[in-house]
């Protein structure tokens, strides 16, 4: 059987502040738009630049990471895999867009230099194999749910 890879790294800055959602179930969802920049000259010497905007998803302890410690304008990189998914709209017409789904973040800006946020390794796998469900509301996570997961910003070593 032949091997595939599916990854995609980027270094850019966001477009917008992060949105941090709840799934029915309780897992957190963070989503932001990021930009990235390329500049070349043509063969007549004329400079170009062009932008490309990504849509970036993190799931679980990473995503309440993004929504707690990025902000727009910040430079950051993430590592994750490209996921297109596909719905029907409300007026019936076929949608779909691809997603950079992340399991890996640092901060390359201000406040000390970069730091890596990464979830543990059993929660990245867990995730990993998981299936995405899209998010229905923004409802926050049942009263039940524990809170001795909360990362507070004096534990981040950055």
């Amino acid at each position: 059987m032949a091997r595939s890879l599916n990854k995609v790294q980027l270094i850019g800055n966001l477009t917008k502040d992060p949105e941090l959602r709840y799934t029915p179930s309780g897992r957190a969802v963070c989503t932001f738009s990021m930009a990235t920049n390329r500049s070349w000259t043509t063969e007549s010497g004329e400079k170009r630049e062009e932008a490309d905007f990504h849509r970036i998803v993190a799931w679980g302890k990473l995503g309440e990471l993004c929504s707690q410690f990025l902000a727009k304008g910040r430079k950051v990189y993430v590592e994750g895999r490209l996921s297109t998914r596909s719905w029907t709209a409300q007026d019936g017409q076929q949608k779909s867009i691809t997603e950079i789904v992340i399991d890996d973040m640092l901060l390359l800006d201000s406040r000390g230099g970069s730091a890596s946020v990464e979830p543990k390794e059993e929660s990245s796998v867990s995730e990993k194999k998981q299936t995405k469900k899209q998010v229905e509301d923004e409802t926050p996570p049942p009263a039940g749910a524990s809170s001795t997961d909360e990362v507070m910003p004096e534990d981040i070593p950055f």
